[in-house]
């Protein structure tokens, strides 16, 4: 790996891992009150389109990065909009 790759790999790494906790304690604790709808539609876009760029450049570490957190993100979404449907998407 050249120096370049090595950075962005500990980048992916960090981002992706310090969204574990806010994921654990939704899946854990099922409250979702105080997190917006709006921004977890758009941060959920916003990782997958991020996916698909590293897919189109062939690159793995994007690709992996942000499947991983796609999963999560979607899995905060769906507990989400179950819990509060859409109706705070200003909030």
């Amino acid at each position: 790996m050249t120096p370049t790759e090595i950075i962005g790999a500990v980048a992916a790494t960090l981002t992706t891992i310090a969204f574990v906790p806010q994921a654990h304690k939704v899946l854990v604790h099922k409250d979702t009150h105080s997190l917006s709808v709006g921004m977890y539609l758009i941060f959920t876009t916003g990782v997958l389109l991020w996916g698909v760029y590293g897919y189109l450049r062939d690159d793995w570490v994007i690709v992996a990065a942000n499947a991983i957190t796609g999963v999560l993100c979607l899995a905060i979404l769906v507990i989400k909009v179950r819990n509060d449907g859409f109706r705070d998407v200003s909030r």
